[in-house]
């Protein structure tokens, strides 16, 4: 028993000496508790862009629309039908709801009336959200106007010619995490375990200039980038059909740019890091708010008003929406040229800091 107190001593010693180990054993679950409590303990305050259009002026109409303005996840806007679906089409709308003409009318003379609900299925978790809500909403003034007989029909219109699914809806993201952990844990940690080593102060010595040295390592990592496109945006096309609409000379160019951005904010890591644990913190501490923060799995919406500016702040986020714009046509959060202002303002700040500070030894 003695002998089996001492091996248990020294192996809880050993354990607790070992600072990445107690990460990964216990506070990164406590990470993703945090995260997901912060992201869905604080729903009440999301709202949804929703455009209610008014086509009857009877009494049941505006009953039926005021009650939608009450609606508290609803930010409603009412600029007519055709300024409506276009922002629709925009994106800046996640539905369009038409109260028709005759409505009144045909209810008082109990015939059912079709309610159209426009929505994009590209943005296909929120769409799903804000027509559940309208459905509820719809069957409770439907209860209350005509007791037992239904009098709205619900009918749900997409504006786009082809259903995304959400295979389609995730794949681009999938890979702007891929570019995004290239340059984080495949260019920080790498870095410092060869600082860490010698080895680049042993290179910095050779007649070679610096930035030969500097220059081989961004062109592997970016063959490794455009290997992971290959891979992913390929196995997704041939294994699930997940369109391409479009230009793949767009995505080859973002592709390029987004690698490059989180190849610096790597090498801004291994500037600040003294040793490879070190480094696997940082790049940790920076890589979950952009997986769970930029839209990869579920929509930004999702996420409390007071983190917005958060997510408007992050590399990722634009990244995922600029792949998401060019694969498969999603309507943008952001207008593309934005998407790659932010990319390229974020890949200069990176890269001036990287060369302030990177030390070669």
């Amino acid at each position: 028993m003695k002998a089996f107190l001492q091996l248990y001593l020294a192996s809880l010693k050993e354990f607790v000496r070992d600072r990445m180990t107690i990460f990964w054993t216990l506070a990164f679950p406590l990470v993703f508790v945090v995260m997901f409590g912060v992201l869905f303990s604080f729903n009440g305050d999301s709202k949804f862009d929703v455009g209610l259009v008014v086509e009857d002026t009877g009494a049941t109409a505006q009953t039926v629309a005021g009650i939608l303005r009450q609606v508290s996840v609803f930010k409603l806007s009412e600029l007519g039908r055709d300024a409506e679906m276009t922002a629709l089409k925009r994106g800046d709308r996640r539905a369009v709801i038409v109260l028709p003409a005759g409505l009144s009318d045909a209810v008082a003379a109990k015939q059912p009336t079709r309610i159209s609900v426009f929505y994009d299925p590209a943005n296909q978790q929120t769409s799903q959200i804000v027509l559940t809500i309208t459905r509820q909403v719809l069957d409770r003034v439907d209860r209350q106007i005509s007791g037992t007989q239904p009098a709205f029909i619900v009918q749900e219109e997409t504006v786009q010619a082809s259903q995304l699914r959400s295979i389609d809806f995730l794949l681009p993201g999938i890979l702007a995490m891929a570019l995004m952990q290239l340059g984080l844990f495949g260019t920080a940690q790498p870095l410092v375990a060869l600082r860490d080593q010698g080895v680049l102060r042993r290179l910095s010595a050779t007649p070679l200039p610096r930035w030969t040295v500097l220059a081989s390592q961004i062109a592997m990592r970016l063959t490794i980038a455009l290997a992971q496109t290959l891979i992913i945006v390929g196995f997704g096309v041939i294994a699930f059909q997940v369109p391409f609409k479009g230009n793949p000379l767009f995505l080859l160019g973002m592709v390029i740019l987004g690698a490059l951005t989180f190849i610096a904010l790597g090498y801004v890591v291994a500037a600040f890091s003294k040793n490879q644990e070190t480094a696997s913190g940082i790049s940790s501490l920076v890589n979950f708010p952009m997986m769970f923060l930029s839209g990869l799995f579920f929509p930004v919406e999702f996420v409390p008003q007071f983190l917005q500016p958060v997510i408007a702040a992050l590399p990722l986020t634009y990244l995922v929406d600029a792949i998401r714009q060019i694969m498969i046509g999603t309507n943008p959060l952001f207008p593309m040229p934005l998407d790659v202002g932010v990319l390229a303002a974020w890949f200069a700040v990176a890269l001036v800091v990287a060369v302030r500070f990177f030390k070669w030894e």
